[in-house]
């Protein structure tokens, strides 16, 4: 009789590993989901902080320790080392192992859901030391690849590289980690996981208990949410409503690209303007004039309800794709005409936004255009298609429009960096178009001489003042589908009498309608008698009735602006390079659009050098009105019950005001001119003794970063201009929506400064004391407090070689070897930079403080 081979138990190696009396991992018993391809990321802080990554194969989840955590770009290849197989119970483990047993450290779910091999792939391909695959995650999603390494000699380990798969997906740098830091069972941080330990919430830092005590209180009032165990969904925001729509703004059609870099430049997208209101699960879709569409872009709410946004109110335009991969407003037309049953059309639909005009209750129409959309990128920051953020340029519009046309696209969008916006048509937004696009009444139709076709072509009209004036035909542009549908909705319109006069030779042979269509239509020009000339038929449009059509004539594009007046440019601010007064204000007009958006709305103290940085230079933060109508003052009650008018500024000209009266440094303070009580921005500047090298400062940016992350802010990096790094953690600052006063914020910072001094003594220090100092790292905290600023981004410093204070991706900050590499020479190099997928969003993030 044979003897059974018993089949090694997959699991072995995972349970013989633990001590299921002391961890709360679950014991490995082989099972399967009900798909079998379940796949998961856990963040694991132990002795190294890792994400694992886990995908389901023949009932158990095959594992990787990823390192760096996975990275959404193609050039990112990061390492994956293969670990032991995990139990399928493993998928919802979220919490602590004890510190002495294997693994010990905190463990949060960072993502799941399924994966698939493509086509013609399976999970054998493994045994090859290869895998090509899908990712439906909330997270992580499209094509992925895994690769094993050639073995080396002695390796006791399988190294491998997990890398993005250039798709729809794929995105440059890190964002995907750096901005992640929640779970997505409980939403809860890495901190507040690692806190929940019988109710207590307490910080039990791998730093050691320093650091655990100092920041004890922080959290206290967050214990009954540690308490909570893990629950089978991820809170969603419910407490508040959309917001209400609201008029959108219009773009005036000018002639030709408006010049300068005062300018911005985005896509004129062919399809239906969306105003999208949305708070968490709740999202509806407003056409222009405020018809809710929602039931016409079901796939597209579903898609925006799964981003669980706060309350927001976001501008933009719904697309569908030609069969040349354009926007195509007559694809769109034919999606919607079919419905949504399919997942061809679903895929179809996308929406293109563009500006955020309400967050968190917040009214943003006031703030300048480039901030709204750098908010607008940072909200969006973990939406993927088919929800995007349009991309923009600045200055070089001439060269965009060439590329549209080129392209066969119907033009660019412009709009002015620092306006407000404005639900009307106005000139701070114009469009330039490649082609002659108009809407026009249907006032009627002509016989077809065959058969084949309903109708030969349509007669057009628009309104002019209370008149409705005749305008032409189209004959063109319509297949069978259309031709159908379109002689549907005509036959009810009949009527007997024409709407509008047409000279008897064009009216000969006409059906007359009613005035009700309205027909999207390109052509080539006007001739002399106000006819089209080669129209073709685009599409109708529901979402603009027919009186408020009217010709779109152009006007001269906008001239630039007038710069303000620099005296004396040639005198040298900078001796040791040289530089000039006027070339300190080149920069500043160059850099104005990345600029304004932390330096705008914003009360600020300039530093001022009339002389030149090498003669008497002073601190102003007060204005009766001398620098100019483009530099405003907003009052600020003081602690002896008085107030002092603060300066702040909106524009270019208000930068470039302040440059003329001797300016080089722009110093802000953590919170907006409109809001001063509620700080917006955390900053822990980080100021090296004279003897450290500048990796010290880098690593010690880092590790403030990753102890931040762990309590769940998002932070980003800034070169000082100086010796030192600035980590950023942007706030929330509505008292609705989580903001806090100052002390709070002050006490936050001061504490979290003097837990990492206890922590780590020999390499931080949280006093200014000089003699305290020696060989250490200050964790500056000061300047959180009420009053306080901090150099603001792209701001010139008053130090040799006129360098300037630049952000950065954290991914970038290795590459730097001082915090002083860039100077006003650079304004083109920076504004190039600011504009690259890496910095989009940079410096803003919807979060607030810990246990608030």
């Amino acid at each position: 009789m044979a003897t059974r081979t018993k089949k090694p138990d997959p699991l072995a190696a995972y349970n013989a590993k633990r001590d299921f009396k002391k961890t709360a991992e679950p014991a490995g018993n082989a099972a399967s989901s009900q798909g079998g391809n379940l796949f998961i990321v856990q963040k694991h802080a132990a002795t190294r902080l890792h994400w694992d990554f886990r995908i389901e194969v023949d009932g158990v989840m095959k594992s990787w320790a990823v390192t760096k955590g996975p990275s959404p770009d193609p050039d990112d290849k990061r390492l994956a080392v293969r670990t032991e197989d995990h139990p399928l119970s493993y998928a919802e483990f979220e919490g602590m192992i004890p510190k002495g047993e294997y693994g010990g450290g905190t463990v949060m779910l960072w993502d799941r859901g399924t994966w698939a091999p493509i086509a013609g792939k399976s999970a054998k391909d493994l045994e090859d030391g290869h895998l090509h695959f899908t990712l439906h995650g909330e997270r992580m999603k499209g094509e992925w690849m895994l690769i094993r390494l050639k073995p080396r000699p002695g390796e006791k380990r399988e190294n491998w590289l997990l890398r993005k798969v250039k798709d729809q997906y794929a995105q440059d740098g890190d964002q995907l980690v750096e901005h992640a830091l929640t779970s997505v069972l409980t939403g809860r941080s890495m901190a507040e996981i690692e806190a929940d330990k019988g109710g207590e919430f307490a910080l039990a830092g791998k730093k050691g208990k320093a650091f655990s005590a100092q920041m004890d209180a922080a959290a206290e009032h967050n214990a009954a949410k540690a308490k909570a165990k893990a629950k089978p969904a991820r809170k969603r925001r419910t407490a508040s409503k959309p917001p209400a729509f609201r008029a959108p703004q219009l773009a005036t059609l000018v002639d030709a690209v408006p010049a300068g870099n005062q300018w911005m430049h985005e896509i004129k997208f062919d399809g239906y303007r969306a105003l999208i209101a949305a708070a968490g699960e709740q999202v509806s879709v407003y056409t222009r004039n405020g018809h809710d569409w929602s039931e016409k872009f079901t796939p597209l709410v579903r898609a925006i309800a799964r981003l669980d946004l706060p309350p927001c109110l976001i501008d933009g335009e719904i697309i569908a794709y030609g069969k040349d991969g354009n926007p195509d407003f007559s694809s769109l037309q034919a999606v919607l005409k079919r419905g949504h049953g399919s997942q061809t059309d679903k895929d179809l639909l996308q929406l293109f936004t563009f500006d955020l005009l309400e967050l968190n209750g917040e009214d943003l129409t006031s703030l300048p255009n480039i901030e709204r959309k750098e908010r607008l990128e940072a909200l969006l920051a973990k939406a993927q298609p088919p929800i995007h953020v349009a991309d923009h340029v600045i200055g070089a519009g001439e060269k965009l429009f060439g590329a549209m046309c080129a392209a066969g696209q119907e033009g660019i969008i412009a709009k002015k960096i620092d306006a407000p916006y404005l639900g009307k048509r106005t000139q701070s937004w114009v469009k330039v178009k490649c082609i002659s696009r108009q809407e026009f009444v249907v006032v009627g139709w002509t016989k077809s001489s065959t058969k084949l076709r309903p109708f030969a072509s349509l007669l057009l009209a628009q309104h002019e003042g209370a008149q409705l004036v005749y305008k032409g035909k189209v004959g063109t542009g319509f297949n069978a589908d259309t031709l159908a549908d379109l002689r549907s909705k005509l036959e009810p319109l009949g009527v007997d009498k024409a709407p509008v006069n047409v000279p008897r030779v064009e009216a000969r042979g006409a059906t007359w309608v009613k005035p009700e269509l309205v027909a999207e239509i390109a052509f080539a020009e006007f001739t002399g008698e106000g006819r089209v000339r080669h129209a073709s038929f685009l599409g109708l449009r529901g979402d603009k009735p027919a009186a408020e059509v009217k010709p779109e004539k152009a006007v001269k594009a906008p001239p630039p602006p007038p710069v303000v007046v620099i005296s004396n440019p040639d005198r040298v601010i900078f001796p040791e390079s040289g530089q000039t007064k006027g070339e300190l204000a080149a920069y500043y007009q160059q850099v104005a659009p990345i600029m304004l958006p932390f330096a705008g709305n914003r009360p600020i103290s300039l530093v001022r050098c009339p002389q030149g940085r090498a003669k008497k230079c002073f601190f102003q933060k007060h204005d009766s009105g001398t620098f100019g109508e483009h530099v405003h003052q907003v009052p600020i009650h003081e602690k002896d019950g008085g107030s002092e008018d603060y300066l702040f500024v909106e524009t270019a000209d208000g930068l470039l005001q302040c440059v003329q009266m001797g300016t080089i440094e722009f110093h802000g303070w953590g919170a907006r001119a409109n809001a001063v009580e509620l700080p917006d921005r955390m900053i822990i500047d980080l100021d090296p003794d004279e003897g450290l090298d500048f990796g010290d400062v880098k690593s010690a940016a880092k590790d403030i970063r990753d102890r931040l992350a762990d309590l769940g802010l998002a932070t980003f990096a800034m070169l000082s201009g100086g010796k030192g790094v600035h980590v950023i953690a942007p706030l929330t600052p509505s008292k609705d929506h989580g903001g806090h006063a100052w002390e709070v914020h002050k006490d936050f910072a001061r504490r979290f400064a003097e837990a990492l001094a206890l922590a780590e003594p020999d390499r931080f220090v949280a006093t200014m004391s000089k003699a305290k100092r020696k060989g250490k790292i200050f964790i500056d905290w000061l300047r959180n407090q009420r009053g306080a600023t901090a150099v603001v981004p792209y701001s010139a410093r008053a130090r040799a070689d006129a360098p300037v204070a630049v952000p950065i991706a954290w991914d970038e900050l290795d590459g730097f070897d001082r915090a002083n590499g860039f100077t006003i020479a650079d304004g083109a190099k920076l504004l190039k930079r600011a504009q690259g997928k890496p910095l989009k969003g940079w410096g803003f993030a919807e979060q607030v403080l810990p246990g608030l």
